[in-house]
């Protein structure tokens, strides 16, 4: 039985949402009343749009725990909210940087331009076996060290990190700490003050249901106050309606990092799917997420064709699972299992599956049988 609001092709399971989700139906009708004003009225109701954009930034506060607006910035997408951080701080030649060997290139290329100005790059191999990857990010630390920054889940592995136990390091050793939580918001509960992230930055794309073009900034007011600005415009002033501003000031929060108009169609679509989200809560999607990465964990275990690559018993569970065919090569399976209208990805050393938490069992379990026989 389908969710009534992903009205989905009958023909089609979804299993893609680590790459780019569907939209649910309200967030398509958001869109279209939205487009009705706009063909209608022009900006007649931009005060109303306006409180749709105070909404998303308190539905973000809640989605992160943050502790205000004030923490929390609308971007273009990850890319741009790193490259505030990286090109934000004040680096000394010597300086380094610990990541991880498994990163998104998002959180790779910008630290590794960096090189220029004297800043050196470090990935730790997450899968070594002689330690936990927490672990292996800290045996790059040394005194040089400015920042650590991590995927919360590894997107071609599903390795999930323990955010706490990072920042808690991060802190004992005056360190930043900066998280691409991408795979994680609208999939797995996340509390930014908990793990005590200096910078968190994540697409609404994937697992918060929303529109590419739009993304959520947070960061620490203490950590916020050490990055230089790179952007300048209007809409990042301290008074953006006194068109004059002379002289001119920076916002206090972090607006400041808001240059220019706002993406007013992301911000209705967002809203909207970010309010199915929290109205069925996020401690339930999480826990149906689990059970549904469980239910793929287990079916696929059970096969004598299939061999599942992700961790089954990693102490942090998150929505993605990879495996392989025994007999099949990987683009070959991902190939016949797009033609069979089964949305999945190709990635790491295998086929990807991330549900959600509205695809159903039975999904789960055609899914699985057609990787089963796919030949």
């Amino acid at each position: 039985m389908s969710h009534p609001e992903f009205p989905l092709d009958s023909d089609l399971i979804y299993l893609n949402h680590a790459a780019v989700a569907p939209w649910p139906k309200r967030t398509a009708q958001a869109v279209a009343d939205f487009a009705w004003q706009n063909c209608h009225y022009g900006s007649q109701f931009y005060l109303q749009w306006l409180e749709t954009e105070k909404k998303l930034r308190q539905q973000l506060v809640a989605i992160l725990n943050a502790p205000s607006t004030a923490d929390i910035a609308l971007v273009k997408n990850t890319s741009e909210a790193l490259s505030f951080v990286a090109y934000g701080i004040d680096w000394r030649a010597g300086d380094n940087i610990v990541s991880s060997n498994e990163e998104f290139p998002s959180n790779r290329i910008v630290w590794q331009s960096l090189a220029d100005q004297g800043v050196h790059f470090r990935e730790a191999d997450l899968h070594h076996h002689t330690t936990t990857p927490e672990q292996a990010l800290f045996d790059q630390v040394d005194s040089h060290t400015r920042l650590i920054t991590i995927s919360s889940i590894q997107f071609a592995s599903g390795l999930r990190l323990d955010l706490d136990k990072i920042g808690r390091f991060c802190r004992e050793h005056n360190i930043l700490f900066c998280v691409d939580a991408i795979q994680s918001l609208g999939c797995v509960q996340f509390d930014v003050q908990r793990c005590q992230a200096d910078f968190v930055m994540a697409d609404g794309h994937k697992w918060m249901l929303g529109p590419e073009g739009l993304g959520v900034f947070y960061s620490r007011k203490a950590a916020r106050e050490k990055l230089k600005l790179t952007q300048y415009g209007w809409h990042m002033l301290a008074d953006i309606q006194n068109y004059e501003n002379k002289p001119w000031k920076i916002h206090p929060t972090a607006k400041r990092f808001e240059c220019g108009s706002p993406n007013m169609l992301g911000i209705h679509a967002w809203s909207a799917s970010l309010s199915l989200l929290l109205e069925t809560g996020m401690n339930k999607v999480e826990q149906a997420v689990f059970e549904r990465v469980d239910f793929l964990v287990q079916r696929i275990l059970r096969s004598p064709h299939l061999h599942i690559l992700s961790a089954p018993d990693a102490p942090l569970k998150s929505g993605i699972v990879i495996f392989r065919h025994n007999n099949i090569d990987n683009q070959t399976l991902f190939e016949t299992l797009s033609r069979q209208n089964i949305a999945c990805a190709l990635r790491g050393a295998g086929i990807r599956f991330s549900p959600h938490f509205y695809n159903s069992f039975e999904e789960l379990e055609k899914a699985v049988t057609a990787a089963e026989i796919c030949a």
